[in-house]
Formats: structure tokens, sequence, C-alpha cells
């Protein structure tokens, strides 16, 4: 379980205006008082998220049995580059790269997330702008030092998309390594990072194809929907044929059910026929549909910042766990 102690008190207009999520009444009455026993703690920052000797933050070691896993880190090695990829959209992709990369992040762990999509909700979901560099700068050969940059959450770094992504299948199509750029970039990123997450765009074009080329594992979040069901198909078969061209060391690293609703026969059903082809691949954990999850965005934090007690926030604590668990 998540502590329920109230956070220290935080700077920063977004966090501010979290505090007060759209709907919340005035000072006083039932509207206040609901305010005050679900208000949203966020991210530790620096002077609390200081990793212990067990590699541990203090926020991370208020939950037993989070801190029991995350500090048996080691199973995934350092470094370790999930491409979180689906070529359908609206499967909740960004929503898991974003919140992933800060669990682990407040856990202690350095992570990085890499904006590859031109839509940037994975930018603008952590409150940031891609003013100056952004991860088009990787075409053009810039070292990844310089395009990574610090976010208001401790731990947690970013490089953020611009919408000029969009025109990179051109600028990809005159380079004999169009399929790779991004592995080149990414050669030395173990060294700075314990965890790398790219949100890839929602397609099959050579952004998505440069993510797996990279990574180490890829990450597939599914919508509990029938046709949710065909892009799985689609992603394994090009899971399978990066690996045998371009990344023989690439792996499937699980699929991870989401905006599940426990009382519909479909959500149910989906899961059922998941399990039944994909076995101990499909996380354990299924991510909830949630308001307050889908409301995080629009203020530019992640759901564990935003409702840390809501049921999106501890569904993705637990397929930290699951990840990091994961050999």
């Amino acid at each position: 379980m998540v502590p329920t102690a109230r956070p220290t008190r935080r700077c920063g207009r977004s966090l501010r205006r979290a505090e007060r999520p759209p709907g919340a009444r005035g000072a006083s009455g039932r509207g206040s008082r609901e305010r005050a026993s679900r208000s949203p703690p966020r991210l530790s920052r620096p002077a609390q998220a200081a990793p212990d000797a067990g590699g541990v933050s203090a926020a991370a070691r208020g939950r037993p049995e989070t801190s029991t896993r995350l500090s048996t880190i080691g199973r995934v090695p350092t470094g370790t580059i999930y491409a979180v990829a689906n070529q359908k959209g609206g499967v909740g992709k960004t929503t898991t790269a974003v919140n992933l990369a800060a669990c682990l992040a407040e856990a202690g762990e350095r992570s990085l997330l890499i904006d590859l999509d031109p839509q940037a909700n994975a930018t603008s979901g952590l409150g940031e702008r891609a003013n100056g560099s952004s991860s088009y700068d990787l075409l053009d050969g810039a070292p990844l030092a310089e395009l990574a940059r610090p976010t208001r959450f401790a731990n947690l770094h970013l490089v953020p998309a611009r919408a000029e992504l969009a025109g990179a299948a051109v600028e990809l199509g005159r380079r004999d390594d169009s399929e790779r750029f991004l592995a080149h970039a990414l050669e030395r990123a173990g060294e700075t990072y314990s965890f790398v997450f790219v949100d890839c765009p929602p397609s099959l074009g050579p952004l998505t194809v440069n993510a797996p080329a990279a990574a180490d594992r890829v990450l597939v979040p599914v919508q509990a929907e029938y046709y949710a069901l065909e892009g799985v198909s689609q992603i394994v078969r090009s899971i399978e044929l990066v690996r045998s061209r371009l990344n023989p060391k690439l792996t499937l690293s699980g699929v991870l059910l989401t905006m599940v609703d426990g009382r519909t026969r479909l959500s149910t059903d989906v899961s059922a026929e998941l399990r039944r082809h994909f076995g101990a691949l499909v996380f354990d954990t299924a991510v909830p549909r949630s308001v307050r999850l889908a409301e995080a965005p629009s203020h530019g934090l992640p759901v564990i910042a935003y409702d840390r007690h809501s049921p999106g926030a501890e569904a993705y604590w637990k397929v930290a766990m699951e990840l990091v668990g994961r050999r």
C-alpha cells in the first residue's frame, strides 16, 4: 500500500494547480473536506528522492511491497532500454511510458523518457515543452547528453519531441543508417541511466522501427477491446522482423492491458484471449479506466504525482514492480 502521510509542500504552478482538480469547491463545506482527503501527492524532489544505501528512495521505502521489489532491481541490467510501442493509437502507450518512468524515478532510479512521437504527448504529460533541442536532433547526431534535460521530478530526464518529427521519414530516407540512428544515439545511455523508455508513434513508420532497433525490450500496451487484439499480432510480427534483421538482442518484455473496465464482459473476454495467446507475457496487473488517470496529463503530471491514491496510480506502481522483476 502507498503511504498516507501528507507530502511535503512543493512549489510550481502546475503542482499548485493539481492540488485543486476541476470541480473542487471553495474553502468550506463538503467540497473542502473532499479536497483535503484526496489532495494529490507529488513526485519526490531531490531532498526526498535521494536513494538510500539500498538504492531505493525514502518515498519508495514507505511502500513495503514496492521497496522490497525495487531493491532487487538488479534483475534488470543497468541501462535497459524499453520501446513502448503499439501501432494502434489510443491504447495508453504514452500514459504507460510516462508513468513507468516516473515510478522508477521516484524509487531512486535515474530514468530517461524519450518522446519519439510528433504529437509530443509524453513531453506535455510531464509539463514540459520542446523549446530548443528535441528528439529530432538525434537525426543529426547530436549527443544524447546535450538533448536530455532534467524535469521537475527528481531522477527523471526527458528528451522532448516537436511537431517537425513528422517529417523524419523523409530525412531518414536519405540516410544509409535510417533504421539505426536511435541505436547509435543510445549506445552509451546505460552509463547515465538505469532505465530508458522510448514513447513511439502510433504507426509502423521509420521512427517506430528505430525504437525497437535500439531497445533491449518492447513493452506493448493493449486496450481491452477486440480491435486492439489485431494490433498486438502486428506489433509482435514487427518485433520478430526487427530481431531477425536489426537487433538480435530484442525481446518482448510483456503485454500490458490498459483501460480495463472490470464491470464489462468485453474486458474480461479480451483479457482471457490475450492470456490464452501470450501466457506469462501478459502482465498480472491490468490498468483500469480511471478519471484521475485521464485528468493527470492536462496538469502536466504523472498520475502518481497527480493522485497517488487513485486506482491508476496504484496500478502503475504494481506494473513497475512487475517490470523490474522480469528477466
